[in-house]
């Protein structure tokens, strides 16, 4: 379920301007607006959640769009989320219900991918979208999430 070439173009530098506002928004205020682009500009998004990481061994939820989730406390190393976390590196699956560490949010839910947001080796939170659609995450998905996540770790 892609957007057209122009259309995905679009709406990524809308996303990506998001961020530049942060400075002057804060952290909580710049992912809100974040997610709720996300969600509203990629069909494919069910869920956007913004996870940061608390200590050293749990993700918090900071900010979210579309389904709310039980999962505001997520431990590093538990489900998909905390393997993005303790791998430090994206993680993408293409059916949730396959994988015997998936934490259900929504039963919905198909298709998961997390990407960690990271200043260097140092895990700073990550970016956590849902599908309803099996197999939903392209390559292009993953690469500019994975952009996405280093502008917002220059916050």
């Amino acid at each position: 379920m892609s957007l057209p070439s122009s259309d995905r173009a679009a709406a990524e530098r809308e996303v990506l301007a998001l961020v530049a506002a942060g400075e002057f928004l804060g952290l909580d205020e710049t992912l809100a607006r974040i997610a709720g682009a996300l969600q509203s500009r990629f069909p494919h998004f069910t869920g956007v959640y913004f996870y940061w990481l608390e200590g050293t061994d749990v993700l918090r939820l900071r900010a979210h769009r579309g389904r709310p989730t039980e999962h505001v406390r997520i431990p590093v190393g538990q489900g998909i989320c905390g393997r993005a976390a303790r791998e430090a590196r994206t993680v993408l699956v293409d059916d949730v219900n396959a994988d015997p560490s998936y934490l259900a949010c929504s039963l919905e839910t198909r298709s998961e991918i997390v990407v960690p947001i990271m200043r260097g080796k140092t895990v700073l939170g990550e970016i956590d979208i849902d599908s309803d659609v099996p197999a939903a995450f392209t390559e292009a998905d993953r690469a500019f999430l994975e952009k996405l996540a280093a502008r917002i770790a220059e916050l």
